[in-house]
């Protein structure tokens, strides 16, 4: 479990880290360099899950070696699919991280969402329903890693 005190927001207590694929941990598929081993640390204090669409059908050898569990959608309603797999690991535990129109739902759903604006762009449906928005997958999981950096852009 994390826990962060945010100043007159009041205490996270998070268990989950759920994160979309591609455009948010991946580019055209491909792991970004630094997310592998920002999610091992981040992993030995939140339960780290990925769900995905898997659009180029290799994510599941991309992700061997990771302390992740993964969560393949079908192509129907997947911004609903996210939203339930958040509501069942209980979204007041949950901290999510994504950038599509898929993935506005569970950044809403989530006590705390976090958008990245990355080369595949970020989706103003996801936009709107962010708390915080990162200019990278990186940026986003160091907020976690690196806690007094998420407070200090969520504080009153």
């Amino acid at each position: 479990m994390l826990e962060i005190t945010i100043p007159s927001r009041g205490v996270l207590n998070l268990s989950h880290l759920v994160l979309d694929y591609n455009g948010t941990l991946a580019l055209d598929g491909a792991l970004i360099e630094g997310v592998g081993e920002r999610l091992r640390k981040l992993a030995k204090h939140l339960d780290v899950h990925v769900i995905t669409a898997d659009t180029y059908g290799d994510v599941e050898g991309r992700l061997v070696d990771l302390p992740v569990t993964l969560s393949t959608l079908s192509d129907h309603l997947q911004d609903e699919a996210k939203q339930r797999y958040v509501r069942t690991l209980s979204a007041r535990e949950c901290v999510t991280i994504g950038n599509g129109r898929n993935d506005a739902l569970m950044l809403a759903e989530a006590v705390l969402g976090v958008g990245v604006m990355q080369p595949e762009g970020l989706s103003r449906h996801a936009l709107d329903a962010c708390d915080v928005i990162c200019p990278d997958i990186n940026s986003a999981l160091d907020l976690l890693l690196k806690p007094k950096r998420l407070i200090a852009t969520l504080r009153n």
